[in-house]
């Protein structure tokens, strides 16, 4: 089979490679469609620890082609979304429920082959079923939505409370959906791009910001603060924004990844004085499945997010270049 895999920084091709065999536990999944997330990049760069050589690729939905001997309940032709995150489950992590803090994850796509191939190996345990006539490419989004569902259930929306979200690429514009699905009355998107803060309007954002105007833009809209602030952006000033936005006794999640080697300087009396609560979403413990049955039932609009589909021979171009203008989502499709 074909996959498109990671050799070293800066160096990923397509290239022939054995077709896994199942293990007695195992799926084999053709892939369908596997989305391209900036964790892929930051891989790409060396940024983040990746086995070598990898077939990159966490994101994905297909089709089940084979199964080992000890599966049961996927037959053959099922479509499926595999959780990519497999945790040792036997941890203290894992044992009260925090997968996503587990020692020895092992994650598809990171530690183990994944979906920017022709087929990828899912444990039969961490695989949901979709409905058959479900668009792959929608599958496809069961992972982000995943590790948004652990942000929203972390952050308490209160009923009717004001959400400010930092960050409008597909997990911000993810954020939007969700936090009205969840009880927000006031949502508000900041971003750099305004046909991203156009969209934003369309999937249910009461209001957008340009971040050009500083914090007065959003001042105006949330005048005493936000009840909680998404920080999706990943960046060191948008963490601190965050907190300077948030109203007295909100709360800031931190969900966007800041590169390892920064330091923002906050003061811990003015946390104390304002009581802010300071949460961070960390992948996806025990909420893929959660984000397979809410994409299945329609209740997200996820075609707006897919900006470009590409073929498996693009993959290791598209990774490795920055995101062009107006990109949201690039998802593989076979």
């Amino acid at each position: 089979m074909q996959a498109a895999r990671l050799h070293a920084p800066g160096r990923m091709l397509v290239e022939d490679v054995p077709r896994p065999p199942p293990g007695p536990h195992d799926l084999l999944v053709r892939v369908e469609a596997c989305g391209i997330c900036g964790s892929d990049r930051h891989m790409f760069r060396g940024e983040y620890p990746t086995a070598k050589p990898v077939t990159l690729g966490h994101e994905f939905s297909g089709l089940v082609e084979a199964i080992g001997d000890a599966v049961e309940g996927f037959p053959i032709g099922t479509r499926v979304t595999g959780d990519p995150n497999i945790a040792c489950g036997q941890c203290e992590h894992c044992r009260v429920g925090r997968p996503n803090l587990c020692a020895a994850l092992s994650p598809i796509g990171v530690m183990r082959d994944g979906g920017f191939a022709e087929y990828v190996l899912v444990p039969a345990a961490q695989a949901a079923v979709l409905p058959p006539d479900l668009d792959p490419r929608h599958g496809a989004f069961c992972e982000p939505v995943s590790c948004c569902l652990h942000a929203i259930d972390v952050a308490r929306i209160p009923p009717g409370g004001s959400v400010l979200i930092l960050g409008g690429g597909v997990i911000g514009l993810l954020m939007v959906q969700l936090a009205r699905l969840a009880g927000a009355g006031t949502v508000v998107l900041s971003t750099r791009q305004a046909p991203r803060r156009a969209l934003a309007l369309e999937l249910g954002a009461t209001g957008v910001a340009d971040p050009a105007g500083g914090d007065g833009a959003i001042s105006v809209m949330l005048p005493a603060g936000a009840d909680v602030v998404f920080e999706c952006a990943g960046l060191g000033e948008t963490v601190l924004q965050a907190t300077r936005l948030a109203r007295r006794g909100g709360t800031v999640v931190l969900f966007g990844v800041v590169p390892e080697a920064d330091r923002i300087s906050i003061s811990p009396f003015e946390l104390l004085t304002r009581e802010l609560r300071l949460e961070s979403a960390w992948l996806n413990p025990l909420t893929h499945r959660r984000a397979a049955d809410l994409i299945a039932s329609r209740a997200l609009s996820l075609d707006r997010l897919i900006t470009r589909m590409i073929g498996i021979d693009e993959v290791p171009q598209v990774i490795g270049a920055a995101p062009v203008f107006g990109e949201i989502k690039v998802i593989m499709t076979r």
